[in-house]
């Protein structure tokens, strides 16, 4: 059964939205008539740009672990757009193979900067804007994150105060802003088949499917729910 949203009149943010998943969450929100904006460090000229027709959006180019540049993308987009009303974080990365004993303190640095600290200031950012619109926040947690696991405790880690900082967000804002968070685990992106190429690919995730998951959580049809972590793992 296909299912459809109407997000017209409504404006959304994307963080990452130049990946694999970053770029779905932008589709969906462009196909419900959402108003996207987008940021990312890599431009949309880059080949590893993967957002289709990058002019239907409005874009950023930005580093969101800089509060200062996280501040100002957000002061742009509501002066741009007159609010905001959903903000997806998708930026995000995965790094491991080492055991801790073995894991260099820049990478605990690097994964802490890129999945959780770019979720906490996006986050902090919009919230004023998301309580004038009584929006949403939906983010991307990690079904690793449930469990401790040898060779990427960092990321597990990281991925885990995602769905910690999600949930404290929605006590903070009952009845204001839905916070929420989604858990996929191995998602069917082209850099996942290029590192494993001789896996299952047929049980991994579509960005499509999450992305519809991540729509229904900023839609009216999720008003009940806050500071859930939605499993989208499939069979995965």
């Amino acid at each position: 059964m296909a299912v459809s949203f109407d997000f017209s009149g409504d404006v959304a943010l994307v963080t990452g939205v130049g990946g694999a998943l970053g770029s779905a969450v932008a589709e969906a929100f462009l196909d419900a008539g959402a108003t996207v904006c987008g940021v990312d460090l890599v431009a949309p000229d880059s080949e590893d740009f993967l957002l289709a027709n990058p002019d239907r959006i409005d874009f950023y180019q930005a580093d969101f672990t800089d509060e200062e540049r996280v501040a100002d993308v957000m002061d742009s987009v509501v002066d741009a757009h007159g609010g905001l009303d959903y903000l997806a974080n998708i930026a995000g990365t995965w790094r491991g193979g080492d055991p801790v004993h073995e894991t260099d303190a820049d990478t605990f640095e690097f994964l802490m900067a890129v999945n959780l600290k770019t979720m906490f200031l996006a986050t902090k950012h919009a919230l004023p804007h998301l309580r004038d619109s009584e929006g949403a926040v939906v983010s991307v947690s990690s079904r690793s994150s449930l469990e401790g696991g040898s060779g990427d405790a960092i990321y597990r880690a990281t991925k885990a105060g995602v769905r910690i900082l999600t949930e404290s967000v929605a006590e903070e804002n009952l009845g204001t802003v839905r916070a929420n968070a989604v858990m996929p685990s191995v998602i069917d992106t082209p850099m996942n088949r290029e590192m494993m190429p001789d896996a299952d690919h047929d049980v991994w995730v579509d960005p499509a499917d999450i992305a519809s998951v991540m729509a229904f959580l900023c839609s009216d049809a999720a008003v009940p729910t806050s500071g859930a972590a939605v499993p989208v793992y499939g069979e995965a």
